[in-house]
């Protein structure tokens, strides 16, 4: 599976990343250092020292620059060697690679490819933990298993019914009825209604309800996903569409979502969920946050099983059902974006 590389991937949490206190991670089997000078700008460059190639995630932040801990050498922000302990003279091509970093909805942002095409209009509108309508909770898993099939996984719905039987409760609806889905210029939508859900977990609604579920998708695999409970009837009213979700009777909430690729076969997924301030409170987000640690840690069991099966099963093939659309146009957008790419690279050359 290709990867897009002219897109921001998310790196950390943003309050994660402390000032002076060089990080060092994996995005695209690339080692990255990302680091905050002491007024809390960013850096991102390329976790690996030009002499030894020591981890500079090791080193020591000096005002703008950061310090090779191996053997000294001192680079700047844009990933240039600006000083050799003992030696004079250094060699043009002392440098590492940067990469331009952005601070956004309590994410931190690397964008992998090209520098120019770097645009942070592309950003994913995620929610961020400060923002003023959400009460949020938050974290992290590291997946034993390629990005791609926890995208999957987050594309395709149906198997909510099964493998969350135990967490979200969800009921077969979500297996057997398909959504809306419909093509964005970098990902895709997926709107359902479920008739047979309760609701959120903490609510006393006191009717009947059916619930409205809506995500975007969008590369390099960012979920954005909204709800909320619904009248009776109020999907046949709307002819399936998508509702008003400030006449929602309860139940709305906001996850954003992002799943990083480290290397081949190890992922980094971020999430946060919590309710809108006007259908919950604190006690109501602790709850979805217990839910939610159940529930994602049923999808890492399944998808690195999964991983599992496939390593050990040579020229492997996957069988589409009509559950698969959405992976499918999404896996297309990305296989699309990807060969522009490689085009655009080997034009250039």
């Amino acid at each position: 599976m290709n990867y897009v590389k002219n897109a921001w991937y998310v790196a950390s949490w943003a309050q994660d990343l402390l000032p002076e206190k060089p990080y060092g991670t994996f995005i695209l089997n690339e080692p990255v250092v990302v680091w905050r000078n002491a007024d809390g700008e960013l850096a991102a460059m390329e976790d690996r020292c030009v002499h030894r190639l020591a981890p500079l995630s090791l080193g020591r932040c000096e005002g703008d620059k950061l310090r090779c801990m191996y053997h000294g050498l001192l680079f700047d922000r844009t990933g240039a060697v600006v000083e050799i302990p003992g030696q004079d003279l250094i060699p043009a091509q002392a440098r590492v690679r940067s990469y331009p970093a952005a601070e956004k909805h309590s994410w931190v942002w690397i964008w992998m490819g090209d520098h120019e095409a770097a645009d942070e209009v592309l950003i994913p509108g995620a929610v961020g933990l400060d923002h003023p309508d959400y009460i949020l909770g938050h974290g992290q898993l590291d997946y034993a298993a390629e990005a791609r099939l926890i995208n999957d996984n987050l594309l395709d719905f149906s198997h909510l019914s099964y493998v969350h039987a135990n967490s979200f409760g969800a009921p077969e609806a979500w297996a057997y009825e398909r959504p809306k889905i419909t093509m964005l210029e970098r990902g895709v939508r997926v709107e359902r209604w479920i008739t047979g859900e309760s609701a959120v977990p903490g609510e006393a609604i006191g009717q009947p309800i059916e619930r409205f579920a809506s995500y975007d998708f969008l590369v390099p695999g960012v979920l954005l996903m909204t709800g909320g409970n619904f009248p009776q009837g109020t999907s046949q009213s709307l002819g399936g569409g998508a509702p008003d979700m400030s006449k929602a009777l309860a139940g709305v909430t906001f996850t954003s979502q992002a799943v990083t690729p480290m290397t081949d076969k190890t992922a980094r997924y971020f999430f946060s969920w919590g309710p809108h301030r006007d259908h919950g409170d604190e006690a109501l987000r602790d709850t979805l946050m217990g839910i939610a640690a159940m529930a994602f840690g049923e999808d890492k069991d399944i998808i690195e099983a999964q991983q599992r099966v496939m390593d050990a099963t040579p020229d492997f093939r996957i069988m589409p059902t009509t559950a698969d659309r959405g992976v499918t146009l999404f896996n297309r957008l990305v296989e699309k974006l990807a060969r522009d790419e490689r085009t655009r690279l080997s034009v250039a050359s």
